[in-house]
């Protein structure tokens, strides 16, 4: 079976269906003409400024890249163009996130060590004192105020000095980066083959020539839009999974912040037949909108969410308001893409999953796979099309992506076990466990009884150290308006749903939880919180 390169399926999609619109974000509408048109241009800049391969792939280990990076700092108004331009030239862009402070910002950057950065004037600010050496190419999309940036030229300027100049044709061995962050450690530079790429985190498929391809776009443009940020896999996978297939990317305007009502009203404007979102973070504000609001969403069948399961108290209302659409709780990783799903929809609630074919789970020392009903507590594992490694980090590339049986798998870190029937229930992310008194808590299950009681808007759940039980679990909580009850109270409700040791131990009461940019959980802050204290109850147990 061929393999086939981001930028080979675009063309296709794009001498298809020209005129069928490929992305829309607030006014900015284009087609898939027009963005086949303007990533050659960039591709032929970059390429005039001598960026691409450097090294082939058949010359470099696992964790090694031979291809120049482009840093992209931006909004998600015209990132796919940004990134798709960068792929058809042989360079690897590289997402950054913008809400990182100017030294994470530098850091990243330190690790990453971009020959060219693409940024938002809005975010140029984030780069002047924290540009590496070594930048040759630095790219400004015009949008508002922001400082200049020293040898910059505008995009609108780079398409013009780019058109019709020639660039490398990119191939199936090119890589794609996805720079992982937001709940735990460092960010890591995941490297993906595009071929890989393609299949495992666009959903595409082993189509055998371009006829097969071109039958499998659909007639309509059939909208999937994503409210996670571009700058981040789960919408950057949304999006290029709508485009490669031939659908319109509605994409989240993410320069304001999050109003349920704006993006409703974009669903119904825009007939979408696919949202994604993030979890509680943005389920319950949805489903506040749709109780006060009136909206007509007939072609809406799916609110999928990556990232963050949906609490059950918002699948059954979201399943109530909008009884026709499956709600579909999806999980996935910078490291495996999409490996697992569970479909819940109006008479019957899901809480396990269904892996994809190629989703294993492995024992918990790491040396087989594990069948259902074993009842051991293994690591979720993908094989088959699955990341190179991680970018200049040889010991984690060899611990996450081993080989088993002579199989080799991603290990993205997280907990499950098999059912009888093969389904799977998750655990969550060892990295977050807690150890109480010898026992095992994961952080995850705590926070999904807290946000199920009625009263409580959301919550996170961490660890502190404790003299007497090596550590301990700590909740921060925040209530909905006018929801707040006692604490103990709360926590009996917990104490009827878990084993007494997983009940937190300290509640710690905020006007809000705050979350990272994608709607994941921000254990930092946290942890801040609970080392600062607030409004708080203590618990003997």
């Amino acid at each position: 079976m061929r393999e086939w390169t981001v930028g080979e399926v675009l063309d296709i999609v794009a001498d298809t269906v020209p005129d069928r619109v490929m992305t829309v974000c607030g006014s900015r509408r284009g087609t898939f003409a027009d963005t086949a048109s303007r990533t050659r241009s960039l591709a032929g800049y970059l390429a005039s400024r001598g960026l691409g391969v450097h090294a082939e792939r058949a010359t470099l280990d696992r964790w090694e890249c031979g291809q120049d990076r482009v840093a992209v700092v931006m909004h998600n108004d015209l990132y796919l163009d940004v990134y798709l331009g960068c792929l058809r030239a042989r360079v690897v862009p590289v997402n950054v996130n913008h809400h990182y402070t100017p030294p994470e910002i530098a850091a990243l950057l330190g690790l990453v060590r971009p020959s060219g950065v693409i940024c938002h004037r809005s975010l140029a600010h984030l780069l002047v004192d924290t540009m590496p050496p070594g930048v040759d190419v630095v790219i400004v999309v015009e949008d508002g105020d922001g400082p200049d940036l020293p040898g910059a030229v505008s995009l609108d300027a780079a398409l013009e000095l780019g058109a019709g100049a020639e660039s490398a044709q990119s191939v199936p061995d090119d890589l794609m980066m996805v720079c992982t962050g937001g709940t735990t450690g460092l960010p890591k530079g995941v490297l993906w083959r595009q071929g890989d790429a393609y299949l495992s985190l666009m959903t595409g498929m082993d189509h055998a020539d371009t006829a097969e391809l071109v039958g499998h776009i659909p007639g309509e443009g059939e909208p999937y839009f994503g409210l996670s940020p571009l700058m981040h896999a789960a919408g950057l996978s949304t999006a290029l999974s709508a485009v490669m297939a031939g659908r319109t990317a509605v994409v989240h305007d993410n320069r304001g912040p999050f109003d349920a009502r704006s993006v409703l009203e974009t669903v119904e404007r825009e007939q979408v037949r696919i949202l994604t979102i993030v979890g509680d973070a943005h389920a319950g504000l949805l489903v506040t909108e749709l109780r006060t609001g009136s909206y007509e969403l007939p072609h809406l069948i799916g609110i999928g969410s990556g990232g963050a399961a949906i609490n059950t108290r918002h699948k059954a209302a979201l399943l109530e308001l909008l009884p026709h659409i499956v709600v579909l709780d999806t999980f996935g990783s910078s490291e495996t893409g999409g490996m697992a799903t569970g479909p819940s929809m109006s008479n019957a609630l899901s809480d396990t999953m269904v892996m994809h074919p190629t989703g294993r789970v492995v024992s918990a020392d790491r040396s087989r796979f594990l069948t259902g009903g074993e009842g051991e507590l293994g690591w979720i594992a993908r094989t088959g099309r699955v990341p190179l490694g991680y970018f200049d980090d040889r010991e984690a590339t060899l611990r996450t992506f081993p080989e088993i049986d002579g199989v080799r798998v991603s290990i993205p870190g997280d907990r499950a076990l098999v059912e009888a029937d093969g389904s799977i229930r998750l655990r969550g992310r060892d990295s977050l466990v807690v150890n109480s008194g010898g026992e095992k808590i994961f952080v995850e299950e705590v926070e999904d009884v807290l946000r199920g009681h009625p009263a409580v808007a959301d919550a996170l759940a961490v660890g502190r150290p404790s003299d007497r039980w090596g550590s301990e679990i700590v909740a921060v909580v925040a209530f909905g308006p006018g929801d707040a009850l006692p604490l103990g109270e709360l926590l009996e409700y917990v104490a009827t749903r878990l084993a007494r040791f997983k009940v937190p131990k300290e509640v710690v009461v905020v006007e809000r939880v705050e979350r990272l940019a994608n709607g994941k959980a921000n254990y930092g802050w946290a942890r801040g919180v609970v080392a600062g204290g607030r409004a708080t109850a203590d618990v003997t147990n």
